[in-house]
C-alpha cells in the first residue's frame, strides 16, 4: 500500500478525538465531523489543496516579529478545512467559516493570510477580497495586517500594488492585470453594497449590532463559487446578536443536530459537567464544571496558549477578575470563551451566594423599621418593590415583591424568548412573582398589594423613580403622605452612594436576601456606568436583561443610610384601632 501524503488537517482532528490534544466539546464535535464526513461519497476530501494553503503561510507571509508565518495546528485545521473540502459539483464546500477563540490565539492574522491567499494564490478571476464591518476603523484591522505582510515579503510587494503608509485614508491592495483587490469596507457611506465577493473577512463579529455587514457580503457571493466569509470572534454577551445565531448554529452544525455542509464552525469553550450538559447548559454554571480559573482547561479555549499567547498574561487576567467582580465577565467572555449574562458583572455571586438565605417572609418583620424602593423600566414587564429592614448587627434583611403582566409569560408576541417565559412561569409558580392580568401592569392591584405590605410595618420612606408610574405615586402620596414618598433620582450623584453601599453588604456577607431567584438573575445581570470620582450607577442598557430589583433594593439602601426620623404608618393605623391587612 502506498504510503499517504501527509495531512495534518486530519491529523489534528484525530488526536482532538483521541484525546491526545486538549479541546473542548464543539471543536472535539468539528474534529469528529472532520473524520466522519471522509467516508462520504457526496464530499471529497483533498488533502494537496489544503496543503497548498496551508504552506501558502510558511513560504509567503511574514508575522509582524519578522518570522514566517508557520501555523500552529489549530491554525492548520481551520486553513485546511477551508480550502480542502470540495462537493460532488467540484467546487469548495464551505462557504461561511465561523471561528471563535480566546483573545490572543492568531485569529486576526489568521484571517489576514485568507484574505491574501484569496487575493493571490486561490486561482479566482479578478478575485474581490474584503476585510468587512460596521465602521472603517474596525475593518481596517485586518487589512492593516494583510498590508504588513505584503510589504514584509519583497516578492508579494513587487506583485500587489499598495499604499506606502498604512495610515492612509483609503487603502486597497491590488493587482491591476488580474483585476484583483483586497480593501476594507464598512457599512459608513453605503459602502457594503455593489460587491463581487470572493472572500470576506467580517472581524469581532460580536461588536457587531445587526447582521447587516455579514447579509451585504454574503449577497456579493452570488456569482462565485468558491467564495468564502470568514468570521472571527470572541464571545459575547447579547443573546440577540448575529454573532449568537451564528455561534447558536455553529453549536448545532458540528453536534449534528442541523445540516448544513457549507459551515465550517471552529468553536472554543469549556466543559459543562454532564448533569449541566445534559439540562441543555452550554457553558459551565456549577462547581462540577471547568472552572475557568483552572489552568489545566485554558487550552480548550485558548489554542496558542504558550506559542502566539503567554500563559502569564492568562494568570495576570485571572487574577485581575478576582479581585475586581466588575471585569470578570470581561475576562470570562474575551479569555475564555464564556457568553456571559451582559458584559460585564458588578457584583460577585460568589459573595452574594455565601450571603444567608433563610427565607424571608414579611409576617416575621411586622412592626420592624422599613425603607421601601419601587421600580419598573416598563409597563409592560417585571415591577419590583424592595423592602429593607436594617438590623442592629450591620446586616440588612431584604423582602422582595414582584409583578409581571401575564400576557408577557403566555403570550408568543412577547418580545421575550420562550426560554425567557418559561422561566418566569416557574417562578410565578412558586410564588415568587406575581402575573397580573393583561398585557401591561394592573397598578390598581400593584397599588393594593404595596399598600397592604407597608400596613405590615414601620415604614419609614419609599422612595420610586417617577418614569412611567405618575399615577401610582400619586395614589401612593396621599394614602402615605407626601414625606414618605421620595422622588429618587437615579442619577450618577443619587445612586452612587447606596450602589457602593449594597457592593459593600454583598461583599461582606450582610444582605439576607432569603435565596430569591429572582432578585439574583437580576443582580447577575447588572453591569455598571462609571462617571467621575469613581461615581457609580447601574446602567439598564449596557445590563441587556432586567435590573429593576437592583434598583428598588438601591433606593431602599438610600432611605436607610439616611435615616429620617418620620413616624410610621404602621404605628398610626395601629394607634388608630385599624386592622393591619396581610399582603395578598
Amino acid at each position: 500500500m502506498a504510503k499517504r501524503s501527509p495531512d495534518p488537517v486530519t491529523a489534528y482532528a484525530s488526536g482532538v478525538v483521541a484525546k491526545k490534544i486538549v479541546a473542548g466539546p464543539y471543536v472535539r464535535a468539528a474534529s469528529a465531523r472532520h473524520l466522519s464526513d471522509r467516508k462520504r461519497k457526496d464530499l471529497d476530501w483533498r488533502p494537496d489543496r489544503a496543503q497548498k494553503a496551508i504552506d501558502f503561510f510558511r513560504e509567503m507571509l511574514v508575522l509582524e516579529d519578522g518570522a514566517a508565518f508557520v501555523l500552529l495546528d489549530w491554525q492548520q485545521f481551520v486553513v485546511g478545512s477551508c480550502f480542502g473540502w470540495y462537493n460532488r459539483e467540484g467546487f469548495r464546500r464551505f462557504r461561511t467559516a465561523y471561528v471563535e477563540t480566546g483573545k490572543g490565539s492568531g485569529k486576526t492574522p489568521l484571517a489576514a493570510g485568507i484574505g491574501l491567499y484569496g487575493l493571490v494564490a486561490d486561482g479566482e478571476p479578478a478575485p474581490e477580497v474584503y476585510s468587512a464591518a460596521t465602521q472603517s476603523d474596525q475593518a481596517k484591522i485586518v487589512w492593516k495586517d494583510a498590508w504588513r505582510m505584503v510589504k514584509a515579503n519583497p516578492e508579494l510587494d513587487a506583485l500587489i500594488d499598495s499604499p506606502d503608509r498604512v495610515d492612509v485614508q483609503i487603502g486597497s491592495l491590488t493587482i491591476p492585470g488580474d483585476m484583483a483587490t483586497f480593501r476594507p469596507v464598512s457599512a459608513e457611506h453605503r459602502g457594503l453594497d455593489g460587491k463581487r465577493v470572493h472572500v470576506a473577512l467580517v472581524d469581532e463579529l460580536h461588536e457587531h449590532p445587526t447582521a447587516m455587514v455579514v447579509d451585504k457580503m454574503r449577497a456579493g457571493t452570488k456569482r462565485r463559487r468558491n467564495a468564502l466569509i470568514f468570521e472571527i470572534t470572541n464571545s459575547g454577551f447579547d443573546r440577540t446578536s448575529v454573532c449568537w445565531a451564528h455561534h447558536e448554529l455553529s453549536v448545532k452544525v458540528v453536534s449534528g443536530l442541523v445540516e448544513n455542509d457549507a459551515w465550517f464552525a471552529y468553536v472554543c469553550a469549556l466543559d459543562p459537567c454532564k448533569a449541566c450538559h445534559e439540562s441543555g447548559k452550554q457553558f459551565p454554571s456549577c462547581e462540577k464544571c471547568d472552572d475557568w480559573r483552572d489552568e489545566r482547561v485554558w487550552p480548550k479555549v485558548n489554542p496558542g496558549l504558550g506559542k502566539v499567547l503567554p500563559i502569564a498574561y492568562l494568570r495576570e487576567q485571572v487574577e485581575d477578575a478576582n479581585g475586581m467582580p466588575s471585569k470578570e465577565n470581561i475576562v470570562k467572555r474575551l479569555n475564555f470563551c464564556v457568553w456571559t449574562e451582559n458584559e460585564e458583572r458588578w457584583l460577585d455571586m460568589t459573595a452574594w451566594d455565601a450571603c444567608p438565605t433563610g427565607a424571608q417572609r414579611l409576617e416575621d418583620y411586622a412592626g420592624r423599621d422599613c425603607m421601601a424602593g419601587l421600580d419598573a423600566s416598563s409597563t409592560n414587564d417585571l415591577f419590583a418593590l424592595a423592602l429593607d429592614f436594617a438590623a442592629e448587627d450591620g446586616f440588612h434583611d431584604v423582602v422582595m415583591r414582584f409583578w409581571i403582566p401575564e400576557e408577557t409569560i403566555t403570550s408568543k408576541e412577547s418580545r421575550r424568548s420562550e426560554h425567557d417565559r418559561l422561566l418566569l412561569r416557574q417562578w410565578v409558580d412558586e410564588g415568587w412573582i406575581r402575573a397580573t392580568p393583561g398585557n401591561v401592569v394592573d397598578y390598581d392591584l400593584v397599588e393594593s398589594d404595596v399598600l397592604a405590605d407597608l400596613a405590615r410595618v414601620s415604614l419609614g420612606r419609599i422612595s420610586f423613580d417617577r418614569w412611567g408610574v405618575t399615577q401610582l405615586v400619586t395614589h401612593l402620596k396621599d394614602k402615605l403622605g407626601e414625606e414618605r414618598v421620595i422622588d429618587f433620582a437615579q442619577s450618577m450623584a443619587g445612586m452612587t452612594a447606596p450602589a457602593k453601599e449594597l457592593e459593600r453588604i454583598v461583599r461582606e456577607g450582610k444582605l439576607r436576601h432569603g435565596g430569591n431567584p429572582v432578585l439574583r438573575w437580576m443582580a447577575s445581570n447588572v453591569a455598571l456606568q462609571y462617571g467621575p470620582n469613581e461615581q457609580i450607577k447601574p446602567d439598564r442598557k449596557r445590563s441587556g436583561e432586567k435590573i429593576d430589583g437592583i434598583i428598588a433594593l438601591i433606593e431602599a439602601l438610600d432611605g436607610t443610610m439616611r435615616k429620617p426620623n418620620v413616624v410610621s404608618i404602621y404605628d398610626q393605623r395601629v394607634g388608630r384601632g385599624e386592622e393591619v391587612m396581610p399582603w395578598v
